[in-house]
């Protein structure tokens, strides 16, 4: 028991370690992608700081398997480098019995996540999505870049030469709203603001001029002047619905239970429209078209009538057998995003046992303790179990493999290379060499790792 509570205190401090820098490094590139929406806004600290809280959780997701696989490297790493590993086999401690502490911990670590997926991250994506919709709305002029043409809303490209505040001035816009016209309109200032319900950019100009070309007409020029104009734009693309904890959720803005519930209502929905597929299919098929003794329109109006009747319902059927078709094929797509939505919930905290598994084998191989070497090998396996996962969740969307083997797959393989060389390190001394590994790392991270090894 007390040797298995000293090498369960040498994975704490290198799990911590590895959770804070993994968290840093991903919070900084996080900071990076969205600093244009971040930065010159006005916004306060504590939106800020809600901002990096909320989006905490899908790195906690990723970084808790790295660095549960960093841990146990560099805790098996230090203890071979320092004999401990070879003093326990030759007291007949095998390395089983050595795997066993971190696998428990593994399982604790692995029920944490599956109930932070199901509890925490959706809620924690859910608010996110909507902070960020916040962020978005505020004050929109902000988003414009002096002398830069800006795409940003569909079919309108606006250049503001200069920003004083809220005021756009010496302002070019070019409306490709209409595809019979083109209509380029300047302003010598104007504002910009969203509608009462969110749904609308309305751009507010005054002194200018629109230019309108029909495209149809090229001799067709007219020029009006104007005081003041607007144009209202479509605000789509900024995400205007409701942005407030409760509204509509995604499929990673729901927890297992929610999703089967769903999934659910999409299966009875799908069954009770391949009953209605059937039965048009049948109506389709099985009914002939009556016969006027002239095999078409001829001059019984009788017959015809039926005939005209009888050929409408066909072609109604036959409609609505194409459009069931499209309904079932974009259902389909639906039901599988969300199994493959479960089974991930469930497959990536399992992946922190899996990772043991390697971990400690491919540690005592290497008998490097240090940060470098072990953040190498995790950063290759991790980036190999994540190109798995990617992969199998694109095909399993699509059908080509069910989600329960795009998702799990990339654990059952992992898991048979960390039986394999678990058996193998247990049964003979081998030797690894990843001093290679750390030329993935960052310049300073790689400094950093060199001075703790000689240390």
């Amino acid at each position: 028991m007390i040797l298995f509570r000293y090498i369960l205190k040498n994975h704490i401090a290198p799990f911590f370690f590895s959770i804070f820098t993994l968290i840093s490094i991903f919070l900084l590139q996080l900071l990076m992608k969205f600093a244009d929406k971040l930065v010159g806004k006005g916004l306060s600290f504590w939106v800020i700081l809600k901002f990096i809280i909320y989006n905490l959780a899908w790195i906690v997701v990723l970084v808790v398997p790295m660095s549960v696989l960093v841990a146990t490297l560099m805790a098996f790493g230090a203890m071979a480098q320092n004999n401990e590993v070879a003093i326990m086999k030759a007291s007949g401690i095998s390395l089983y019995k050595m795997t066993l502490p971190p696998i428990l911990a593994s399982i604790l670590i692995a029920l944490f996540l599956i109930y932070f997926n199901n509890n925490i991250y959706p809620d924690a994506n859910h608010a996110a999505a909507a902070i960020i919709k916040d962020i978005n709305r505020t004050k929109p002029t902000l988003a414009l870049v002096p002398g830069v043409f800006s795409q940003d809303v569909d079919n309108f490209s606006i250049l503001a030469r200069t920003i004083d505040k809220d005021t756009l001035r010496d302002l070019t816009i070019y409306d490709n709203s209409n595809p019979r016209e083109s209509h380029i309109i300047t302003a010598k200032k104007g504002k910009i603001f969203f509608s009462k319900d969110q749904k609308k950019l309305i751009l507010s100009l005054w002194s200018g001029e629109i230019h309108q070309l029909d495209l149809t007409d090229r001799e067709r020029y007219q020029i009006l002047e104007f005081k003041q104009h607007r144009i209202a734009m479509d605000a789509e693309d900024f995400s205007f619905n409701q942005s407030s904890f409760g509204g509509q959720r995604g499929f990673r803005e729901m927890g297992a239970p929610e999703l089967m519930r769903r999934l659910d209502s999409l299966k009875a929905i799908d069954n009770a429209s391949k009953a209605q597929y059937e039965s048009a299919n049948k109506f389709y098929f099985y009914n002939p078209l009556p016969n006027n003794g002239y095999g078409s329109i001829g001059p019984n109006p009788t017959q015809d009538l039926l005939y005209i009747k009888v050929r409408e319902k066909i072609n109604s059927a036959k409609a609505a057998i194409e459009s069931r078709i499209s309904s079932l094929s974009y259902r389909y797509e639906d039901m599988n995003t969300y199994r493959v939505e479960i089974n991930k919930k469930y497959s990536i905290p399992v992946a922190c046992i899996i990772f043991v598994l390697i971990g400690a084998p491919l540690g005592t191989m290497t008998r490097k303790g240090g940060f470098g070497v072990a953040a190498g090998i995790s950063l290759t396996f991790f980036l190999i179990y994540w190109a798995c996962l990617i992969g199998g969740e694109k095909l399993a969307i699509r059908g080509i493999i069910s989600p329960f083997t795009g998702m799990w797959g990339a654990n059952i393989i992992m898991g048979a290379f960390g039986v394999f060389v678990l058996i193998k390190s247990a049964k003979e001394k081998v030797e690894l060499n990843f001093d290679w590994m750390k030329k993935l790392l960052p310049k300073q991270l790689r400094i950093f790792s060199e001075q703790n090894e000689n240390s």
